[in-house]
């Protein structure tokens, strides 16, 4: 089975993990550190903080930014539950706003009817997540501007999208926003076998997700209620979590940044190719804007259901008989049984329910070969006749 995508660990990546098991820490040591400033120094950003997941990350971001019970929280319908289940751990109120139909990102225009509407009703958003689905930017600079005038928060989910650039500067700089969060799922750009990271400029900002990350407990006694006791002295000073990453995730983590633009580099010689190869096939290719270099995390297709005699499911099932081992990015958040019970129906965001009923995600990572990637186009091509 070719997989939609895999992670890619040399005998380096290995090395790093092992140093780590022979060393004296295994988590709070060096490591961690080091692998924050690596990613906030490749981004050209102040401040790095890496937690067990993007999850962990997008809901301690969220807490930092004060998000809570009565708060809006507004975010893309095309993503992993987990941008929106952030809200809900807040106690906030989640609302959607629709996709664009080319990048499928969330649409500015959109969130600017959106907005207006929400301004009249009182219910303005807190905070704001674009999701850089598949590694493409979202218009940051637009939502930037909506945000500015409308008073709400961002954070980028960029889980798909690191080592994007987006008007030619690191996707993670947060120019546009307060907080961008990545991942390190196996099956993203780099690496850690689970883990993620918040980045940000605001030394307030990091300080508050630094707490929420370890139990809400500090040795620093600047953020203490009163002196500290001596060397061995901690105080929870809030209500956190045990969201750290370990010693050997940000090794690992480290190690993979070094192939960072590499891996890029690669998955855009994959993409020129699919994008030559499939060309003619009753499908629509990912459209890539002006604005944006994407990390290409994945290559969806919709396919083009008026012009073959077969669904969405028989070609996904067909592929997968016969070893592509295709998957679907993603279910609309909406329409996911729980969020039915907070009100929402099918038919609320119809772009993106359109995109969800063509799209399949077809295997794109570092190590593909050609002859994996031709397998691929063959295959399709003989499925879609």
């Amino acid at each position: 089975m070719i997989p939609y995508g895999m992670q890619d660990i040399n005998q380096t990546d290995i090395n790093s993990v092992v140093n780590v098991l022979q060393s004296d820490f295994l988590t709070q040591g060096p490591q961690t550190p080091l692998f924050e400033k690596t990613v906030s120094d490749y981004c050209n950003a102040a401040h790095g903080i890496a937690v067990n997941s993007a999850t962990s990350a997008l809901h301690i971001a969220c807490l930092s930014l004060g998000l809570g019970k009565g708060d809006w929280l507004w975010t893309s319908p095309n993503s992993f539950t987990a941008s929106a289940n952030c809200g809900l751990y807040c106690g906030a109120k989640i609302d959607f706003v629709d996709i664009d139909t080319r990048t499928y990102n969330m649409s500015a225009r959109e969130l600017e009817k959106k907005l207006i509407h929400a301004q009249q009703e009182n219910k303005l958003p807190k905070i704001v997540i674009p999701v850089h689905f598949a590694g493409q930017s979202c218009d940051m600079k637009k939502i930037h501007a909506l945000s500015q005038e409308y008073g709400f928060k961002i954070i980028e989910d960029a889980s798909h999208a690191i080592g994007s650039k987006y008007l030619d500067k690191p996707v993670g700089g947060c120019q546009y926003s307060d907080i961008t969060v990545f991942s390190f799922h196996p099956v993203k750009i780099i690496t850690t076998a689970e883990g993620g990271l918040a980045i940000t400029n605001s030394k307030n900002l990091v300080d508050k997700m630094q707490l929420y990350r370890s139990h809400g407990i500090t040795r620093e006694e600047s953020l203490m209620t009163n002196k500290s006791d001596g060397d061995w002295y901690y105080q929870q000073v809030d209500l956190g979590f045990n969201y750290r990453m370990t010693e050997l995730q940000s090794a690992l983590g480290t190690s993979q940044m070094q192939r960072l633009d590499e891996f890029i580099a690669k998955r855009h010689t994959l993409q020129e190719r699919y994008d030559s190869l499939l060309s003619g096939l009753p499908i629509i290719g990912p459209y890539q804007s002006n604005d944006s270099y994407s990390a290409l995390h994945l290559y969806p297709i919709q396919i083009d259901l008026e012009k073959i005699d077969k669904n969405r499911k028989q070609i996904f099932d067909e592929l997968r008989q016969n070893g592509i081992g295709v998957n679907v990015h993603y279910i609309p958040i909406h329409t996911q049984p729980y969020y039915s019970q907070l009100g929402f129906r099918v038919g609320d965001f119809p772009n993106s329910e359109s995109y969800y009923n063509r799209a399949i995600s077809i295997p794109l990572f570092h190590a593909m070969t050609t002859d994996q990637q031709d397998e691929v186009v063959r295959t399709l091509r003989r499925v879609l006749q």
